[in-house]
């Protein structure tokens, strides 16, 4: 991963970073187990999420935390271990749950995205899980630039679309967002199962932040699961539960 070339990207609102950790468990299933859970948090920028997991009042996380950049916000509940790559300084089969949020567009090219992925199957337990996120490639406003279709363009064409556009907020385009089929071409050849989660995603974003919003109540409820599922290539935000292959579900459930 080249950091010189690469800019900060963290989300540094700790509200929104608590939302975001209640979905993630929420997704994932959580529940106190007897034992701590070990859990790992891939770019953990203003250390929200990782807090919240490490302060939890039942499931008794024990909670490691790694970035490229030192951003946090807020420093207790976790160990914070500074990372040069996508290789991870823990052991086989260490975690019984990863968290990788809005981190693979980041660390480079095809090869570093297999290689994060790979490296958070290497430390997950076999019956471990895992939460992948991801921003869609053809959504029509790219989300770290806001710039309409950026992420539409050959990746050749971005910077210096980008520098046409919005120099003043960065010279260089350093995100690599995909698309569903190139994201579960990556899990598979890593050696994980996987669930898409885009509408449970989408319900449940309503049901923790905003449950009384209008569009919520009168279609977001209601919508039947089929149509999420026809419709999951073209979510803004591509979110995964993953886990060890030979407990694959169907990827087409939710």
């Amino acid at each position: 991963m080249d950091l010189m070339e690469r800019q900060g990207h963290a989300a540094l609102d700790l509200k929104s970073r608590n939302a975001k950790a209640r979905k993630i468990e929420a997704l994932l299933g959580l529940t106190p187990t007897g034992r701590p859970l070990r859990l790992l948090e891939v770019g953990t920028g203003s250390g929200g999420i990782a807090h919240y997991f490490g302060t939890h009042p039942s499931l008794r996380c024990e909670v490691d935390a790694v970035d490229v950049t030192d951003s946090r916000q807020i420093h207790d509940g976790y160990r914070f271990t500074r990372v040069d790559d996508v290789q991870l300084p823990f052991p086989d089969g260490h975690f019984d749950v990863v968290i990788s949020n809005h981190v693979i567009e980041h660390v480079g090219d095809s090869s570093a995205q297999r290689r994060h992925l790979a490296e958070l199957r290497r430390v997950l337990r076999p019956d471990g899980v895992g939460y992948l996120a991801v921003p869609n490639r053809w959504q029509i406003v790219e989300p770290h630039y806001r710039l309409a279709f950026l992420s539409w363009l050959p990746h050749a064409w971005r910077t210096p679309y980008l520098r046409l556009r919005q120099r003043k907020r960065g010279s260089h385009y350093d995100c690599r967002p995909l698309t569903v089929p190139q994201v579960e071409a990556l899990l598979r050849e890593t050696g994980f199962g996987f669930a898409q989660q885009h509408g449970r995603a989408l319900r449940l974003t309503f049901e923790l932040e905003r449950p009384r919003a209008l569009a919520y109540r009168a279609v977001f409820k209601w919508l039947p699961e089929s149509l999420y599922v026809t419709l999951r290539r073209a979510f803004p935000t591509l979110i995964f539960t993953v886990m060890p292959a030979a407990s694959e579900p169907p990827i087409t459930g939710s």
